[in-house]
C-alpha cells in the first residue's frame, strides 16, 4: 500500500525540513515547496492526500489560495500559521481549510492532525448530477450552485457545501457538534465551533432565512442543529 503524500508549502527552509524529517520517519511521502507557483504547478501532475499551507507566503495571499485548494483538490489542507488570533483561525476554517495550527508547534503534533484528518476520510467529492430539492431549493454539488424555484442562482463555497451536504444527507435528525467535528475534520475547539456557526450563519442568509426565526436549519442551543426539510436527491 503506498504511503499517503503530504505537501509542505511553506517559505521557511528550517520548517520544511523539521516537517519533511518528522513525517517521512512517520511512513509518510512528502513534498516541499517554497513558492505557491511551484505548490499549484506540482498539483496539475498528482494530487496529495494532505497539504499544509502557511498563510505568510512572498507570492500569493495563503487564504486565496485555502479557498481555491477547497474548491478545486480532493487533498485535505491544513494550515500552519504564525497568526494565532481566533479571528484568523476561523476565517482559514471557512474559508475551507479543514484544520489549523500555530506556530511554533510540536511536529509530533502534526503527524497526529494529519492521521486525524485521514482516519476521517477523503474530502465528499461531488459527483457530477449529484443534486438536492428541498423546500423550493435545488442544491447541485457538481456546481457549487443553489438554485431557487424561478431559476435564480447562487453560489455556495466548499465549506458551505460540507455543512448543507451533512444537513442534507441527515434531515429532521439532530446533528451535534460533536457528529460535525467528526465529519468533517478540523480541530475540535471553540475555533471550530465559531467556523461552523459562521458557515451555517452564511447557508441561512443564501437560502433567504429568518435570521432570528429559520425555517430550514434549526439551532438546538447546547446541542447542535437540525434541518427540518423534506429532501430528494437526484
Amino acid at each position: 500500500m503506498t504511503a499517503p503524500l503530504v505537501t509542505i508549502l511553506d517559505d521557511e527552509p528550517e520548517i520544511r525540513q523539521i516537517l519533511t524529517d518528522c513525517l517521512e520517519e512517520a511512513g509518510f511521502r512528502t513534498q516541499s515547496f517554497a513558492r505557491a507557483r511551484e505548490f499549484e504547478a506540482s498539483l496539475k501532475r498528482v494530487t496529495p492526500d494532505v497539504c499544509l499551507v502557511d498563510l505568510s507566503l512572498p507570492d500569493v495571499d495563503g487564504l486565496t489560495l485555502v479557498h481555491r485548494l477547497a474548491l478545486e483538490q480532493g487533498a485535505a489542507v491544513i494550515i500552519i500559521s504564525g497568526r494565532a488570533q481566533v479571528q484568523d483561525r476561523v476565517t482559514g476554517l471557512e474559508l475551507g481549510a479543514d484544520d489549523y495550527i500555530t506556530k511554533p508547534f510540536d511536529p509530533t503534533e502534526v503527524v497526529a492532525r494529519i492521521r486525524a484528518r485521514l482516519r476521517s476520510g477523503p474530502r465528499s467529492q461531488p459527483v457530477s448530477g449529484n443534486s438536492a430539492s428541498f423546500a423550493g431549493w435545488t442544491a447541485h454539488f457538481d456546481r457549487y450552485i443553489l438554485e431557487d424555484d424561478s431559476g435564480a442562482e447562487t453560489p455556495f463555497s466548499h465549506a458551505e457545501g460540507e455543512v448543507l451536504r451533512l444537513f442534507l444527507d441527515s434531515p429532521k435528525r439532530l446533528i451535534s457538534r460533536a457528529q460535525m467535528q467528526e465529519s468533517l475534520g478540523g480541530g475540535a475547539g471553540d475555533s471550530f465551533d465559531r467556523a461552523m456557526d459562521v458557515r451555517v450563519s452564511r447557508l441561512r442568509t443564501k437560502l433567504r432565512e429568518d435570521p432570528k426565526n429559520p425555517r430550514l436549519i434549526k439551532t438546538i442551543y447546547g446541542a447542535g442543529y437540525i434541518f427540518l426539510g423534506d429532501v430528494s436527491w437526484s
